[in-house]
């Protein structure tokens, strides 16, 4: 079993901003593979779906970016899944625009959504995808950037980000971590090029 979470901030304020680009991947993901409607549990919407053989259960925790840890506690608890069985899908503004890092674990590198899941997990190693949304332009204030919607341009640079993240999803899913951290890391590096 498989437990997918997407971060970002519930309502419709936030809809679309580039802090709620984890609810983007996951919603896309479920779209995909036909998952059925979400249903409120686990301070959360969850469904869930079996995915190439797997059962796969989406959370989108609905408590606020910052007390996400609360909801994936929960979920991890009662559906009993392996922290390594998760996977955190979330905004990085330390990375370049549709720039990706999946990772095993490690620090929450400032994210505070993945630092409560951390806290009430009690483990940094849980296997999370990095989405880049960039950094603010000029003195723009951190938090206000991520608040934002993209542009135009970078919705549609987004739009290609988030069908490669369902694809490296995927990918965890049927062939593992490694295999994922392999097909989606140097993504940008070989667009760069």
């Amino acid at each position: 079993m498989k437990l997918i979470v997407g971060l970002g901030n519930p309502g419709p304020r936030y809809h679309l901003t580039r802090h709620n680009v984890g609810f983007d991947v996951l919603n896309a993901f479920a779209d995909r593979h036909f998952f059925p409607s979400c249903r409120s549990r686990f301070y959360g919407l969850v469904t869930d779906h079996s995915v190439s053989g797997e059962k796969v259960v989406l959370l989108a925790p609905q408590t606020y970016m910052n007390a996400s840890g609360k909801s994936v506690r929960q979920c991890a608890d009662f559906f009993k899944v392996d922290h390594e069985n998760i996977l955190v899908l979330l905004d990085d503004m330390n990375l370049d625009l549709g720039r990706l890092r999946m990772r095993q674990g490690g620090s929450a590198g400032g994210q505070k959504g993945l630092a409560d899941i951390i806290r009430h997990l009690g483990d940094d190693q849980i296997p999370r995808l990095r989405i880049g949304i960039g950094r603010p332009p000029g003195r723009m204030a951190a938090s206000d950037f991520v608040l934002h919607r993209f542009t135009d341009v970078e919705r549609n640079e987004m739009d290609v980000c988030i069908a490669d993240c369902v694809a490296g999803v995927e990918t965890w899913i049927t062939d593992g971590l490694n295999a994922a951290m392999n097909q989606l890391n140097p993504l940008k590096e070989k667009a760069d090029e």
